[in-house]
């Protein structure tokens, strides 16, 4: 569904993402795991348009979409929801998740309103009051709906828990594990390890920019150096 091959990323003369290779299937859940400045999201933003490779290849469903912009990625199906939230915190709820269906029919923005809306009862409840003002949870939630409004066959999620209590983790992982059963693939950069092995099928662990480790998520969950590394155990 989503191949990147051989991405070489630079901010100025800083080499941030240096030949990243990997594949995402339809219906699966693949993460990408390490630490602060490992490049996860550098590649996200690459994939979506918004930063570009000096070398290699993005494809998405066999269409090239390295050239393309941001818009045009969305439109062709792959939606991105951003790390730290990023909503439109002046306007309201529904607004925001009306932007997040621009590039949908008009006559189709009701409906995948009232999907969403049964998907997070939390943003049905609060439809009329402005983004600024509901909690971190509150805001993950919106970012996840306002990008489900764009109908995405693929969805990339930055940090979902950054920020967020425990409890508020464990409902955030929820939501993925049954978007990922209504049939969204899902490609997670996420910094708790614990948590995106076990919701993922299979993971890419990064460092400084490469890919040094992959495989079935739940082997390197198991694995010594990758329990030592990421697990604090």
């Amino acid at each position: 569904m989503l191949n990147v091959e051989n991405i070489n990323v630079y901010y100025g003369s800083i080499h941030a993402v240096k030949d990243i290779t990997f594949n995402v299937e339809k219906g699966e859940i693949v993460t990408l795991i390490g630490a602060n400045g490992a490049g996860k999201s550098t590649i996200l933003n690459t994939i979506s348009g918004l930063l570009r490779s000096k070398t290699g290849s993005v494809t998405f469903e066999g269409r090239p979409i390295g050239s393309l912009p941001p818009h045009k990625v969305l439109a062709l199906g792959l939606a991105q929801v951003p790390e730290g939230r990023r909503v439109f915190l002046k306007m309201t709820v529904e607004e925001n998740l009306e932007m997040g269906g621009y590039t949908r029919p008009a006559g189709e923005i009701a409906d995948s309103l009232e999907d969403v809306y049964r998907r997070f009862p939390r943003l049905a409840e609060r439809r009329r009051q402005v983004a600024g003002t509901l909690s971190g949870g509150e805001q993950q939630m919106l970012a996840m709906g306002r990008a489900l409004m764009a109908k995405p066959a693929l969805m990339m999620l930055d940090e979902p828990s950054m920020g967020l209590a425990p409890l508020l983790v464990e409902q955030i992982f929820d939501i993925i594990r049954e978007l990922h059963r209504a049939g969204t693939t899902i490609l997670l950069v996420e910094q708790n390890a614990q948590m995106a092995l076990s919701a993922a099928d299979r993971a890419y662990v990064l460092e400084t920019g490469r890919i040094v480790m992959q495989g079935e998520a739940r082997a390197l969950l198991e694995d010594d150096q990758v329990r030592r590394a990421y697990l604090g155990e």
